[in-house]
């Protein structure tokens, strides 16, 4: 059995983060990534958690990390229930399929429980999600924020019946908005890597956007 142990994340492990984050996702969605510099900004901006932003590690190497910022949900009389979401969450390439993104997940959903939140919602592939609990926004009537019901948007409830008898609108954090035009000369930092095709970009648009008829 490999020794996984979860730690807060330090000042110093920052760019290893980004490099382990950056290996995660290299040409998965679409040819190179993104996430890397997202996680490089929203360390900085109001809506990180950082006491949620937790790394796995095997041998004292890093192998996977969890990052969390406050959302929230809107009702019809558009009063704020704030809840949480996370991601990036990911694991280095060499150490995945071994539990490493469970223990990351229940190891800080313990935490989230124990801060008082209703839900963690995310937008995410149901095959990676659902086996932790994670049911579709529209079983608890939850949409995007545009009214929409995408296979991808995933809530796990904490509390029982919080989203009962409402229809709501999530809001995830701006956070996850990005200068896309920064990311290339982000990316000098870290080894050259070749950008390619490896996923169907579309069959992830599908899945994490595509309404729920």
């Amino acid at each position: 059995m490999v020794d996984i142990s979860i730690r807060l994340e330090e000042k110093h492990d920052y760019f290893k983060v980004e490099d382990l984050t950056r290996e995660a996702f290299w040409n998965l969605y679409k040819p190179g990534c993104d996430e890397h510099y997202l996680v490089h900004t929203m360390r900085n901006h109001s809506d990180f958690i950082a006491d949620l932003d937790y790394v796995a590690e095997i041998n004292k190497q890093i192998v996977g990390s969890i990052m969390y910022t406050k959302s929230h949900v809107y009702d019809e009389n558009n009063e704020v229930l704030d809840t949480i979401t996370f991601g990036p969450l990911c694991v280095h390439p060499k150490y995945q399929r071994i539990g490493i993104g469970t223990k990351l997940i229940e190891y800080t959903k313990k935490i989230v429980i124990d801060k008082g939140y209703p839900a963690i919602i995310i937008l995410g592939d149901p095959h990676n999600y659902c086996k932790h609990g994670f049911r579709n926004g529209k079983d608890y009537n939850i949409s995007t924020y545009d009214g929409k019901h995408p296979l991808g948007l995933l809530v796990l409830e904490l509390k029982k019946g919080v989203f009962d008898n409402k229809k709501w609108r999530f809001k995830e954090s701006d956070a996850y908005e990005i200068d896309e035009s920064k990311i290339d000369e982000y990316d000098k930092r870290f080894n050259e890597k070749e950008k390619k095709y490896e996923y169907s970009q579309e069959l992830f648009s599908m899945i994490v956007r595509s309404i729920v008829e």
